[in-house]
Parts: C-alpha cells; structure tokens; sequence
C-alpha cells in the first residue's frame, strides 16, 4: 500500500481507499444477494460464482442470454488468471526478501537465482493435494505476519518526515496504477463466496454490522494506516513492498524479511490450490480416464512452472500488483456482479425509473474502464521498466 500512496498522494489514497473499499463492499453485497435469488428460484443451496453468472445470463436480456454457455469460462479463466498472478506476486516476493538478507553476509546473486532455488520447493508445496493439511501451515503464516506486521509498524512510526514533504494529489495517469494495487489489497471475491457458502449461520454474513461489512472495515483501515505512513516514512522510494525499505544492515529488519518470505512461501500453497481446483475438476478430470493421480500432479506441476515462468521473466512485484488487479478484480469484483444483479432482477425488479438498471450499468462502466486503463499503464510502466536507465520503484 504505501507504494501504491506513492501513485496516489497522501490525501487522494486515503479517500480514494474508503471509496474503493466501500464499492468492494458493496459490489460483494450485490453478489452475494443475486446468487441468493438465484438458489431459492433454482432450489438449489449452493452456486458458485461461475455457475451463478451461467443462470443469471439465462434469465436476463435476450441480448446476452447467448453467452450464457460461455460465462463459466469466461468467469474461470479471470478468476485462474487473477489467482496465477498472486502466486507470480508471492515467487518474486519471496525471493526479493531472501535475497535482501542473504546479500548482506554472501556474494550478491540476481534474483532470478534466488527463484531458481525456490523452484523445487515450490512444486514440492503445490504437491499437497488436502485442504486440511495446509490449514495448520496457513495458521502459522497468519501468526507471522501479524508479528511481522506489529515489527514493521515499529519502524515506520520512527523519525516521520512532515506531511509537507510529501505530494497530497498524484497524477491522473498513476492513479491507474495506485487502482490495480487498491483492488489487488482489498478484493478477495473468490474467498468471501466461499466463506458464505461455508458458513453455518450465511444470515450473520451480510447486514449492517455482518460479517462482510466488518471485515472489509477492518481491512481498510489497516491499509489506509499502512499506505499513507509507509509512504510519509519512506516517500518516492516505497518499494512493491514496505518490506522492501526496511535498514538492511539490522538484524530486526532481516528477521522481518525471513519471517514475510516464510509466510508468504508457506501461502503459495493456498493460492495455487486455487487454479488448479478449477483447472483439474472443471476441465480435465471428467476428460481423463486413466492414471488420473499422474496427470493431477502434472496439472500442478505446469501451474507452479507457469507462475514461475512469469515471475522470473517480469520481477517487478508492483507493476505485477497492478496489473493483474486492474485486470481480473474490475471484472471479478465490480461488472460481473452488476451484470449478474441486472439479469436476475430483469425485467419487473429494476426498482422505480429502473434505477437498478442504471446503478449497475453505472459499475460495469466503471469497472470496464478500470479494466481497460488500469491494465493499460500497467503493461506499458511494464516495458517501460526494462528500458536502459529505468528505476524500478515498484521493485
């Protein structure tokens, strides 16, 4: 986040991060209360996300009911694309962080070497076919990075620069790039559908004072906090992460750096279960008669090599961020479930002047234009990043 308040400005990522927070919120809100229309007309308890889009366009505007054998797909392949782009994010991640401590005490190596390393490990992680046997893995990431957390916060309220050294409003053209980071943080639409669709009491989930609600509450004030004084502490250098800016030369700093790699290695596990679930179980399990087992640990091997691939072709953990929020969370977590709300509601429950009509053709606008803008000056500071002479901030 700070990197991205160093695209924003102080002032302009802290409002604009209650107003993307608030809109994650709600478009979830939409979502969560199509799919449950859906379930009670269709009688059936569960939807996933795909499937949701599938029934929706079904019943919507004659116009779109044509795509609705294609909506699955299309929702797979932004939801497999987005999940492969954190796992790209944690590789290089990982590796920046091991190499910034072991630079210290070793020969320097790039950090295509360190990546290397972790390549085998990697697959190796991605290998664990049960949920449950990462759950206790994930609990001890989680355990890290709340201390790391309270570690970092130690030292970004130490020696604060004035408010006046740095920039209140950014660039029209960065704040593209300060929209893909916000929505990289602060949306998660495949993990809250899954959490409502496991929950015991799903009616706690939404209202006021539910679930949702305070969760995304707490989130954004802790990324509002993070951004706007690791971006006061540290300015134009904030890297891709506040990890990134700590005093290399102190052990405290390196023990942050090894317990976030460690963390972060352990969740690459959990986020590459992901895609090869919908990968393996959607298309090619019912595709595959025998040595079934063979071909799911190929599955997941071609899942790690391909996130590795990229990370090691494109190191640049901010642009990275950028990029694939604006890519796979405009659509994810703003359009489709303005689209999916239209199609439901269609045609007798679009509210007084269709007033529901015009809101959600309003967020799929805006969604769109996220989309399109925000991948746009993601990929060209890309290219541009590998230019002679270019600083990778977003490094």
């Amino acid at each position: 986040m700070p990197n991205a308040f160093c695209n924003s400005g102080l002032l302009t990522g802290a409002v604009a991060t209650v107003i993307i927070g608030t809109l994650c919120t709600y478009c979830l809100h939409v979502l969560v209360r199509a799919q449950y229309k859906l379930c009670k007309r269709l009688r059936v308890p569960i939807l996933s996300y795909p499937m949701s889009m599938k029934y929706a366009l079904e019943q919507g505007p004659q116009c779109i009911k044509w795509f609705s054998p294609y909506a699955p797909g299309l929702v797979d392949g932004f939801m497999i694309t987005y999940q492969l782009g954190i796992c790209c994010v944690y590789i290089v991640f990982v590796a920046k962080n091991i190499k910034q401590v072991t630079d210290q005490y070793w020969e320097p190596l790039d950090i295509q070497i360190h990546m290397f390393i972790l390549l085998l490990p990697l697959i190796l992680m991605n290998y664990i076919r049960n949920l449950k046997l990462l759950a206790p893995f994930s609990t001890l990431a989680n355990i890290i990075t709340f201390i790391g957390l309270g570690m970092i916060i130690a030292y970004m309220f130490e020696d604060l620069p004035s408010l006046s050294e740095r920039q209140m409003f950014g660039t029209v053209r960065n704040f593209a790039l300060y929209f893909g980071t916000t929505l990289f943080a602060l949306e998660a639409v495949g993990v809250i559908i899954a959490l409502e669709n496991n929950m015991k009491t799903p009616q706690y989930f939404g209202g006021y004072c539910g679930v949702l609600n305070i969760g995304m509450s707490v989130i954004v004030t802790l990324y509002i906090l993070m951004g706007f004084f690791g971006y006061l502490k540290y300015g134009s250098d904030a890297g891709g992460s506040v990890t990134f800016n700590l005093p290399q030369d102190q052990v405290m700093a390196q023990s942050i750096n090894i317990m976030f790699a460690i963390a972060i290695f352990i969740t690459y596990a959990l986020q590459g279960y992901v895609p090869v679930e919908i990968i393996w179980n959607t298309y090619l399990n019912q595709r595959i008669q025998n040595r079934k087992l063979f071909w799911e640990y190929v599955c997941r091997t071609v899942v790690t090599l391909v996130t590795f691939t990229l990370a090691i072709t494109i190191p640049r953990l901010g642009l990275f961020i950028s990029l694939f929020g604006a890519l796979c969370l405009s659509a994810l977590g703003i359009a489709f479930p303005a689209i999916i709300e239209i199609c439901v509601l269609w045609p007798d429950e679009l509210g007084p002047f269709k007033l529901f009509l015009i809101k959600d053709l309003c967020l799929i606008l805006f969604g769109l234009i996220g989309l399109v803008v925000g991948t746009y000056v993601s990929i060209v500071d890309i290219i541009l990043s590998f230019s002679p002479g270019a600083i990778n901030q977003s490094d």
